[in-house]
């Protein structure tokens, strides 16, 4: 439990904090962290507006992470709300007005929203105190609802939020909004980069650059864990890998409509030109700035490498799209990279990007059986993926599937 001078200094530090951040998912998960600390809440919730909807899209919970083995996370369903004054969160998203609870189970019967124990029911958990907080602009537009339960005193026993936690989840909340607000501009513009790939390629869409990367990211923590990575190493790799993981494919708007759209298979001679995208993907982040830049040309360029050394690129120069030195193969082709040759993101993402691809309905093909493709991911383990990454996908499958369902092709 913080203390309040603790506070102060976080406070004056937050802004600083988030603005370290840059990809959507990552802040919205460390503001609620923040946030509970803040008030030593035991849970919380965010949700993004949506133009007349809340989406519920990030939630923490002590009490039942408890339950959990280590390592663990929750598994929430993801659902919206309508802005309208008959729900907790969305007449705080209707009228712009916070509202401090002391015991949702005790609400008057004339108020016009009331709590849905729908959510406590499902998980054995109990609400009592909620502060819900708009997350406002500087237009004082509505961006979303941020929403934290159960504080708690020195001894552990929830009690009422008090007027001096609002008011310091006030400012929390006008700091966390800046951050958010560029958040969603940040990836409105990957998204508008997607959009551009789509119109060449349809099967570049939005959601699936979303699931991709959100299953790159969730891999990668684990790796990162089990290699005792330290965690501000880890935060920093999770923001930068989940936006280079959406732009995995945007090389192909430099492949020509005609290969991309064939409704044929591609002969060998298209194939080998379709293989460029990955060259002019890196090339989009050659003049690197940040790491973010180093990471997106790192994952656009290996994705397509095989643990087998059989994918491609392999060992080129991508500036000149040359072989490099030394890995030119006797009937004149490229060393494709082997196992750990390959960047660690790129292992990732190619198993992340196979495992979408598999899953998924397209035009030329069913979405897969999820038995044929558990077992086609047990087969490739060794050939086409790293083996110890195909051991951690299937040890964080129930949540990879969740962020299936985040992030449908309807939504």
């Amino acid at each position: 439990m913080l203390t309040e001078q603790e506070k102060l200094d976080s406070l004056t530090r937050l802004g600083i904090e988030l603005s370290q951040i840059n990809d959507l998912d990552i802040l919205m998960e460390r503001v609620l962290t923040r946030a509970r600390q803040f008030a030593n809440a035991d849970a919380g919730s965010i949700y993004i507006r949506q133009e007349d909807w809340l989406n519920f899209s990030y939630t923490q919970n002590d009490t039942l992470q408890k339950k959990l083995p280590r390592n663990e996370k929750l598994i929430y369903s993801t659902f919206k709300i309508p802005i309208d004054t008959k729900s907790i969160a969305g007449y705080v998203a209707a009228t712009g007005r916070t509202l401090n609870i002391r015991d949702v189970y005790r609400l008057e019967t004339t108020l016009p929203y009331h709590f849905s124990k729908r959510f406590d029911e499902t998980a054995g958990y109990k609400t009592q105190s909620v502060l819900t907080i708009p997350l406002e602009n500087s237009n004082r537009n509505i961006l979303g609802i941020l929403q934290i339960i159960n504080t708690q005193d020195d001894e552990g026993r929830i009690t009422e939020f008090s007027h001096r936690d609002e008011l310091m989840m006030h400012h929390f909340a006008s700091v966390a909004a800046v951050a958010l607000e560029r958040a969603q501009m940040t990836r409105a513009l990957i998204l508008r980069m997607i959009r551009m790939a789509e119109m060449r390629d349809p099967r570049e869409t939005g959601p699936h650059v979303n699931r991709v990367a959100g299953f790159a990211v969730e891999i990668y923590e684990q790796w990162a864990l089990r290699h005792h990575i330290d965690r501000k190493v880890i935060d920093k790799s999770r923001d930068v890998l989940r936006m280079a993981a959406m732009l995995h494919d945007v090389g192909k708007v430099a492949t020509s409509d005609l290969i991309l759209k064939k409704p044929a298979r591609l002969n060998a001679d298209e194939y080998e030109d379709m293989k460029q995208h990955t060259i002019q993907g890196a090339r989009l982040f050659m003049q690197q700035q940040s790491d973010f830049d180093e990471a997106a040309g790192i994952v656009a360029l290996n994705h397509h490498e095989r643990w087998d050394g059989k994918g491609y690129p392999g060992h080129v120069d991508f500036r000149t799209g040359l072989p490099i030195k030394g890995y030119t193969l006797p009937d004149g082709s490229v060393r494709g990279k082997q196992g750990n040759e390959i960047p660690l993101f790129g292992r990732i993402v190619a198993l992340a990007d196979v495992f979408d691809a598999l899953s998924t309905k397209r035009t030329y093909k069913e979405a897969w059986d999820e038995s044929d493709i558990r077992q086609q991911i047990e087969k490739n383990a060794g050939t086409h993926f790293d083996p110890e990454l195909v051991e951690i996908f299937f040890s964080r499958y129930e949540m990879l599937r969740s962020i299936q369902k985040r992030y449908t092709e309807e939504a």
